[in-house]
């Protein structure tokens, strides 16, 4: 091959190069392009909905408004009224600074909205209710009466259903403990079932998954109790809040909770005589009993 040859050979295959570089560059351009666009055409899309939401929680509101509360003869109603007007407020002016992008949230409140509306039926009922039977009063005072105390227990049974409400959902985000066991050791941490060669106490446990509940640093408290009913403890001071008092506990143990299940084990050093019997553990985090397991030592 000649020298001219070799050259046209070479420069065929550097343009050849070239182009699939150009290719493969324009590609990913257009790649890029495209998910920018389609990026775009989401966030338009959420920025859409939001605004529609903020659309009808200020429709609400103005609902809110039309009923004025000199007009409510009950008390009760009032109140609840007033306070489900304030709520829609309070959530409009979240989802006002809600960011756009924040799906998870703006899809709570959208929630929120329909649980809301539900409740302004339930009020708008009521009142239409003790409007009519106001007008009632002159002629048939009795059945007034009788009609507005049916009304004030069923404004006070929602206020009972709302409590109620409320305190299931605490309960749902309440921890739990989904396992536990307990292990006796011996001197060399292993496990014994002979009474005199007990030196320490393994207790395994499980924090089952709750996405509910809020994350982050977390103390659990395990409180050991005797069969005598005695509580196990090292130290006078080994105390914890719980229902606005302060109570004993035996062991306890730092941890980062985010939602997921999550394992560990507690020990007992053996200090003194042990009691033969049924004893109990109980698990405390966050101010809330979450688990109480019997345990027996023979």
């Amino acid at each position: 091959m000649t020298n001219t040859k070799k050259k046209e050979s070479k420069q065929v295959i550097f343009i050849a190069v070239i182009a699939a570089l150009v290719g493969v560059s324009a590609f990913l351009v257009w790649m890029n392009f495209q998910q920018k666009t389609e990026i775009k055409e989401i966030v338009e899309q959420m920025e859409f909905e939001k605004e529609q939401l903020e659309d009808e929680y200020e429709e609400l509101a103005i609902q809110f408004d039309g009923y004025q509360t000199p007009d409510i003869h009950n008390d009760s109603l009032v109140e609840l009224l007033s306070q489900e007007k304030q709520r829609v407020q309070d959530l409009l002016e979240e989802l006002r600074i809600t960011k756009v992008t924040n799906a998870r949230r703006i899809a709570e409140l959208k929630k929120e909205l329909a649980t809301v509306r539900q409740v302004m039926v339930s009020y708008v009922h009521q009142i239409d209710s003790l409007d009519r039977t106001n007008k009632q009063l002159v002629k048939e005072n009795q059945q007034v009466k009788q009609q507005y105390q049916e009304v004030a227990r069923q404004a006070q049974q929602l206020e009972e259903e709302r409590t109620q409400l409320a305190e299931v959902v605490s309960r749902a985000s309440m921890l739990e403990i989904s396992h536990f066991e307990m292990i006796a050791l011996n001197k060399r941490d292993r496990k014994t079932t002979i009474y005199n060669q007990i030196q320490k106490l393994q207790f395994d446990y499980t924090v089952g998954r709750n996405i509910t509940n809020k994350p982050g640093m977390k103390t659990l408290y395990m409180r050991i109790t005797r069969p005598d009913g005695e509580v196990m403890q090292k130290s006078i001071n080994h105390v914890f809040p719980f229902e606005n008092s302060e109570i004993a506990y035996s062991v306890s143990k730092d941890f980062e909770y985010a939602g997921e299940e999550i394992s560990g084990s507690l020990y007992w050093l053996v200090e003194e005589i042990l009691q033969t019997g049924v004893y109990n553990a109980d698990f405390f985090v966050d101010g809330e009993l979450i688990g109480s397991f019997p345990f027996e030592i023979k």
